[in-house]
C-alpha cells in the first residue's frame, strides 16, 4: 500500500495515536471546553472576572490562567471552586 494513503479511512483519533499525541490533544481539548463552559457561566451569571475571582477567593491571575484555553496547570481544587462560584458542580469520571 502506498504510505500516502496509510490512513485514509482510518479515524482522527487512531491517527493521534500513530502519532503518539493522543492524550496531549485529548487533554488540551478538555481544558479548552471547560475554560469556554466557566466562561459562559460567568456570562449568564453576569459575573465580571474581578466579582468571579471574590466569589472563588482567589486572584484575578490566578481566574485568568484558569480561563486561559492553553494553560493545562489548573488543579481540580480550582476548578471545583469556579463551579461552585457560577452554581455548579464538577463531574469527573474514568472512561
Amino acid at each position: 500500500m502506498n504510505d500516502k494513503r496509510k490512513n485514509l479511512g482510518g479515524s482522527f483519533n487512531d491517527f493521534l495515536k500513530e502519532e503518539g499525541i493522543f492524550e496531549e490533544c485529548t487533554e488540551t481539548a478538555i481544558k479548552r471546553v471547560l475554560a469556554w463552559q466557566i466562561e459562559q457561566e460567568m456570562k449568564r451569571n453576569k459575573l465580571s472576572k474581578s466579582e468571579m475571582a471574590r466569589k472563588m477567593n482567589t486572584s484575578r491571575s490566578s481566574l485568568d490562567r484558569l480561563l486561559d484555553p492553553v494553560n493545562e496547570s489548573v488543579t481540580l481544587h480550582t476548578l471545583r471552586k469556579a463551579a461552585h462560584a457560577v452554581g455548579r458542580t464538577l463531574k469527573l469520571e474514568l472512561a
